[in-house]
């Protein structure tokens, strides 16, 4: 059987401001032309179709035609819901679509339910856990701590319970979660409970295949536990990472061989650092002209009007940060204790800028000053304490 195992679409995610739905109409294109030139049988997508509970209307219309366009191509699909989604707006009407081979999993009890397909070599059971929130499974399932890997774990037991009376079937299992071995990215959704979130890889031991989703980088906890990692770029900080999905063929005694195929890159990351005129001149930053660019000053005072002089290199900057080289030393409280409220934006300014508040600037703050003040015209002094 061959599988393509994709996740965390995130549709109607934005990036820095910018619509993402263009290109993620683009990896549905890619998504629907593999499955035909890869022969794929099963397409599982591991949570994190949307990017929140009520996403956009655009978003469920591009969802709407992804589905229907996949029901329609050769592959069954298993889908389940993860953190980001609501279940029970994904999971809408899942019992009518099972009739169109689209297999929508998003309650926590029916995860030990498997969509069970046959090919030449036999039957394969597919089961699709959710994302599950240890808080409100933690009484209905009597878990012995409030935890991901007890929700996870107990999830897992029922299904080796249904398994077993399956002999001789292969086990595909989806789930949502943050695994030991994965590597994090900024664009994450932080899922702990108490601080308690991964969730130990050897509780998939056992089953043939295990598609991840959550985890943003395509990442190999095991040769049978995977991440695919979103089709798209969320943050700088994946600006290194390859996106695709992994397609994965799974033999007659369930030995696992996958490679990862390539999704389309519709704009590229690029992060520069530097003063900036050696941004806007130097010829080497040459392949950030047409990349989503992060942009870092380092020049030792704040450039006025830095974005839009590197807009006009950089069309598609859209994060500056400013880190003078050296650094700025913070104050602490204690500096602070005993001085105005006006005193500190005034020296705010000069701080973050390099340079003093004009006289009008100086006006402007108190003004502000005042206006937040209970008692208009009395200067706050910050009190020690």
């Amino acid at each position: 059987m061959r599988i393509l195992h994709t996740s965390d679409w995130h549709l109607g995610r934005p990036f820095h401001g910018q619509g993402m739905l263009a290109h993620q109409a683009a990896y549905a294109d890619h998504l629907i032309e593999t499955i035909e030139a890869e022969q794929v049988d099963l397409v599982v997508v591991s949570g994190d179709v949307y990017d929140r509970a009520l996403p956009p209307v655009d978003a469920v219309a591009l969802a709407d035609d992804t589905f229907a366009r996949l029901a329609a191509s050769r592959a069954r699909v298993v889908m389940t819901s993860g953190n980001h989604d609501s279940a029970r707006r994904l999971g809408f009407n899942s019992r009518l679509v099972d009739a169109a081979g689209f297999h929508l999993r998003t309650v926590a009890d029916a995860a030990a339910t498997p969509v069970v397909l046959d090919d030449p070599d036999g039957p394969v059971a597919v089961y699709g856990i959710p994302y599950l929130e240890p808080d409100l499974l933690r009484h209905a399932w009597n878990l012995p701590a409030r935890s991901h890997q007890a929700a996870m774990s107990e999830a897992v037991a029922r299904i080796r319970a249904d398994l077993a009376g399956r002999p001789g079937a292969r086990s595909v299992v989806l789930a949502h979660a943050f695994v030991t071995g994965g590597e994090p990215s900024d664009s994450e959704r932080d899922i702990s409970v108490g601080g308690v979130s991964l969730v130990p890889a050897s509780v998939f031991d056992g089953f043939d295949y295990v598609a991840l989703g959550h985890l943003h980088g395509r990442q190999t906890i095991t040769d049978t536990v995977r991440y695919s990692g979103s089709p798209l770029a969320y943050s700088f900080s994946e600006a290194d990472q390859l996106k695709g999905s992994w397609l994965v063929d799974l033999d007659a005694r369930g030995r696992v061989t996958a490679t990862f195929v390539e999704a389309p890159v519709p704009r590229r990351l690029a992060r520069i650092r530097g003063p900036i005129e050696a941004l806007l001149g130097d010829p080497r930053h040459a392949r950030a002209e047409d990349a989503w660019v992060q942009a870092t000053i380092t020049d030792p005072v704040r450039p006025t009007q830095a974005m839009a002089r590197l807009q006009e290199r950089f069309p598609h900057a859209v994060a500056l940060v400013f880190s003078p080289e050296g650094g700025t030393p913070e104050r602490t409280r204690a500096a602070l204790e005993g001085r105005s409220d006006h005193a500190i934006t005034v020296d705010f300014v000069a701080a973050v800028r390099g340079t003093p508040a004009t006289a009008a600037e100086a006006v402007l703050l108190q003004e502000a000053c005042d206006a937040c003040s209970d008692d208009p015209g009395v200067d706050t002094i910050v009190a020690a304490r």
